[in-house]
C-alpha cells in the first residue's frame, strides 16, 4: 500500500533536485569577474550614497502603513464586482456604506497631517 504523501514527497525531492542542479550549474557554468563597479550594490541607476544603516522617518513608516491599510480593504471590492449583479440594492448600498467609511478614514488622516511629507 502507497502512503497518499509518497506523491508530495516524490514532487519535494525532485523540486529540491532541481533547485540544487539549477544552482549548481549557474555557479560552475557563470562567468566570475569581479570588479569594483560590480560589486558595488546596485540602487535602480542611481549612485549609492550614505549609509545604509541611516534612520527614515516616522512619516515614511505611517504612509506605508496607511497604504496597505487602504490597499488590502480595496480588495474587498473586487469580489463585490463578482456578485454584484445577485446583490441587488441591498449589495449596492452595503457597498457605498463600505466606501463611505473608507472615505471617512482616508479624509480623517488627510485632515490630521498623516501624508503630509514636509510637516
Amino acid at each position: 500500500m502507497t502512503s497518499p504523501y509518497l506523491p508530495v514527497l516524490i514532487h519535494f525531492l525532485v523540486v529540491v533536485a532541481v533547485t540544487a542542479a539549477i544552482l549548481g550549474l549557474s555557479a560552475w557554468v557563470g562567468i566570475k569577474r569581479p570588479s569594483r563597479a560590480k560589486l558595488t550594490p546596485y540602487e535602480c541607476g542611481i549612485p549609492p550614497v550614505g549609509d545604509a544603516r541611516e534612520r527614515f522617518s516616522v512619516s515614511f513608516y505611517l504612509v506605508a502603513m496607511l497604504f496597505i491599510l487602504f490597499d488590502v480593504e480595496a480588495v474587498f471590492l473586487y469580489p463585490w464586482a463578482v456578485i454584484f449583479k445577485s446583490l441587488k440594492w441591498f449589495g449596492f448600498l452595503e457597498m457605498l456604506l463600505y466606501i463611505a467609511v473608507l472615505l471617512a478614514g482616508y479624509v480623517y488622516i488627510w485632515k490630521k497631517g498623516a501624508l503630509d511629507w514636509k510637516r
